[in-house]
């Protein structure tokens, strides 16, 4: 049972993160679109600011889902320290009352400028969108699946050294330049980004991308294939027209 340590944190956490970022994003598009053409650029901007939202939000659900991923793991680093909690409630009693109210927000800095990942992502997942439109009705589940993955693969890319800081500092319990890692400051995350340089060289910045590739890639082609069709699916009983526009 190992591999699935932590399962149910990453469920809530990813519940409560796609339900607000997907809420966020389509909500200022109803606004800011109204019937008109969507663009690529308005589609960035639109992903940047739910990615905003959606990290001030839920980051304290994904520092307790870090965490209680990781508990029990043996560190070869000895700068780490070891966690011990019973589950997500206790998580939350524990940082709050040992590490205080902001620690809940640890990696938020790393985060925020992650939200070009999302960002990017749906940039890439609605242009491949239009275009498929353009020549067909209707998403297929296979085309749906494909542009999905073929959007996240892109944005995992781009910003996985962020991605691999965030994780560091969401865990928090690393003794490494303690006098000042409350919020992952720039400052932090340069540091965290040299000496995983210094360590593993420049390689080290895309250590385990195959993982997190399989992972994240599955996880959101999934995902936008189960979008659509509930999406079509719900205009179809509620007897509405899906707008190839939107």
């Amino acid at each position: 049972l190992a591999p699935y340590r932590g399962w149910f944190p990453v469920i809530s956490s990813l519940c409560c993160s796609n339900f607000v970022y997907f809420y966020t994003f389509n909500s200022l598009k109803a606004l800011w679109v109204k019937g008109q053409h969507s663009t690529t650029g308005k589609d960035l901007v639109l992903g940047v600011v739910a990615g905003v939202v959606n990290v001030l939000l839920t980051t304290p659900l994904w520092v307790v889902n870090t965490r209680l991923k990781l508990q029990g793991a043996k560190f070869r680093n000895e700068d780490i320290v070891p966690t011990n909690y019973k589950g997500i409630i206790d998580a939350f009693h524990q940082i709050i009352r040992d590490e205080g109210v902001l620690a809940l927000w640890n990696g938020t800095f790393p985060s925020l400028l992650l939200v070009f990942n999302p960002a990017i992502q749906f940039m890439f997942y609605e242009g491949f969108k239009r275009k498929l439109l353009k020549k067909q009705l209707q998403l297929t589940s296979l085309d749906a699946f494909v542009i999905g993955a073929i959007a996240k693969a892109v944005a995992t890319t781009l910003t996985y050294p962020l991605q691999t800081v965030q994780s560091i500092l969401r865990f928090g319990r690393h003794r490494l330049n303690p006098e000042n890692r409350t919020l992952g400051s720039l400052r932090n995350v340069l540091y965290l980004l040299q000496q995983r340089v210094r360590r593993f060289g420049l390689a080290g910045l895309y250590k385990g991308l195959e993982a997190k590739l399989l992972q994240t890639v599955l996880t959101a082609a999934l995902m936008f294939l189960v979008y659509e069709k509930l999406t079509a699916a719900t205009f179809t009983v509620m007897g509405l027209k899906h707008s190839r526009r939107h």
